[in-house]
């Protein structure tokens, strides 16, 4: 089977377009010699005069058909139409200024029965209740739960559409239509229309408002005047962001990133990820193996060096240190948190002293352990963590850390455990990509025997496959990218929804191998 990415599984069935409002069917002429088309929301009372028609029983009707869609009406042609009546507060503005005030459309014996077909739907709007969208080429699914652009909202056995909102030509938001005559503090700054939202709450489709900088409203958007249910209005002062077919979510975290460039924001954001942590200076050596902004110059030099790029940033300053003042000057310099790291010499009193400044000073601590096991093992380290919370980045090991017990530091209860991207998920090139990368960042030789053991004792394909299992369970309950060191800043979240695409194929797997098991017996 082909795997589309991104494609959709729609519901079978239609849909009940502008249900139980008044409708009624009148023949239309086009008595001029050029092609005229009308939108579904324009006013038809006051559309060309070249259209001939019972023009009086039209007061407060527009075309009965799916919302941005138009009607065509070629020289000479006489076609029947369907018209519904307005709704909302019933106020017509604008158009050929012929009303510019409250209608009071004509009662009709007949309401609307038109249906929609589903696909049709999606193909105009994308995705609605209980359609579901694949992410990217992986066999994870999101399923719509419910859909506030449409009379329903978040009644789902009773979706009723035709009054969606969309930009364009021809379209819906335009003056009178599906923008309304409020003042620019009544409405939103920038509307994004029809978005998919995935977050915390559920997966829903809805029309987003942005007043201030700030999201400030989720639900139905367009104009109060002749729309229902409306919640967020359109107007004069509004931008609009077309949101079809597209999935809105909170911005990714990366929590890894060696700033060594600028480009990597750019990567970053076209990937997902709205917030990058980590240190750096630019392409030095410190940087490209540690993320670490050390002292006052540097962080104040790398605040002003990224304060134009539309990203939030936060910095890490140096925490190897074994005296509480070097630490403190970092901080007050404007550190977000500091970094231990083992090539800066993660030692006890070094991990004991940051933390305890990180402490009184209330910021976060992250670390990268000792791989060579030169002050202690595994236990040491936890020794001098005495309970306190802290970061450790790519516990599963590759990364760099106590060989090979680094990954025991998940099951304590103050460590916030984190998986870096080049082991996620396990496949066949995982293991032969890494020497070469890790040999590289950390500025080591292969011409030494003992840097190249140093860093093939970080490589273990067993951890890493239990890296798979623990992320799953969230066990380990990050995922970050170790941005120019052995990480791609660009695949956080495709990596995230890889591993977790992994894991439910191997799950159905392991089913059918142990009922084929079962069967034997």
């Amino acid at each position: 089977m082909t795997i589309k990415a991104g494609e959709y599984n729609i519901k079978a069935g239609d849909m009940a377009l502008n249900t139980g409002r008044y409708v009624q069917t009148i023949t239309v002429i086009n008595t001029g010699d050029r092609p005229i088309q009308i939108g579904s929301h324009y006013h038809f009372f006051e559309v060309n005069a070249a259209l001939s028609f019972d023009r009086e029983s039209t007061l407060g009707y527009r075309l009965n058909i799916l919302s941005g869609t138009a009607v065509r009406f070629e020289p000479g042609q006489a076609r029947e139409v369907e018209l519904v009546a307005i709704s909302g507060r019933q106020h017509i503005y604008g158009f050929s200024g012929e009303v510019m005030g409250v209608v009071d459309p004509k009662t009709s014996q007949n309401t609307s029965k038109k249906r929609i077909d589903r696909r049709i739907y999606a193909e105009h709007f994308g995705p609605t209740t209980g359609d579901k969208v694949r992410l990217a080429d992986t066999n994870l699914w999101l399923e719509v739960e419910y859909d506030l652009t449409s009379h329903s909202g978040q009644h789902t056995d009773s979706i009723s559409i035709g009054e969606e909102v969309k930009f364009g030509g021809g379209k819906v938001i335009r003056d009178g239509m599906g923008q309304s005559q409020l003042l620019g503090d009544q409405v939103a700054d920038t509307i994004i229309t029809n978005a998919l939202i995935v977050d915390y709450s559920g997966i829903y489709k809805a029309d987003v408002a942005i007043k201030g900088g700030h999201i400030s409203g989720i639900g139905k958007a367009g104009n109060p005047d002749i729309q229902p249910n409306v919640t967020l209005p359109i107007g004069a002062a509004t931008e609009i962001i077309a949101g079809e077919g597209k999935i809105l979510t909170a911005g990714g975290i990366d929590s890894h990133i060696h700033f060594i460039a600028p480009q990597q924001c750019e990567t970053a954001l076209m990937s997902g990820v709205t917030t990058m942590l980590g240190g750096g200076t630019g392409p030095a050596e410190g940087t490209l193996a540690t993320t670490c902004t050390p002292g006052a110059y540097h962080i104040h030099s790398m605040l002003k060096a990224t304060d134009a790029i539309p990203m939030n940033i936060g910095f890490l300053g140096k925490g190897n240190v074994s005296l509480p003042a070097p630490i403190v000057e970092q901080i007050e310099a404007g550190a977000i948190g500091l970094k231990l790291h083992e090539d800066w010499g993660s030692t006890p009193k070094a991990i004991d002293n940051c933390l305890s400044v990180a402490e009184e000073y209330d910021v976060q601590v992250a670390i990268h352990t000792d791989t060579l096991n030169e002050s202690g093992y595994l236990d040491s380290t936890l020794g001098a963590f005495k309970d306190r919370c802290i970061h450790t980045f790519h516990t599963e090991g590759a990364g760099g850390g106590h060989a090979p017990d680094i990954l025991k530091a998940i099951g304590e209860t103050n460590v916030l455990p984190s998986s870096t991207n080049p082991t996620r998920p396990f496949t066949i090139n995982t293991i032969d990509e890494h020497l070469d990368m890790l040999m590289v960042c950390h500025h080591l030789s292969p011409a030494i025997a003992e840097d190249v053991a140093f860093a093939e004792s970080r490589i273990r394909k067993e951890t890493i496959a239990a890296e798979d299992i623990l992320q799953d369970m969230g066990a380990i309950s990050m995922m970050s990218s170790d941005s120019q060191a052995m990480g791609r800043v660009g695949e956080v979240i495709i990596r995230t929804w890889q591993t977790a695409d992994k894991m439910k194929t191997n799950v159905v797997i392991w089913l059918l191998i142990n009922r084929l098991k079962l069967s034997k017996h």
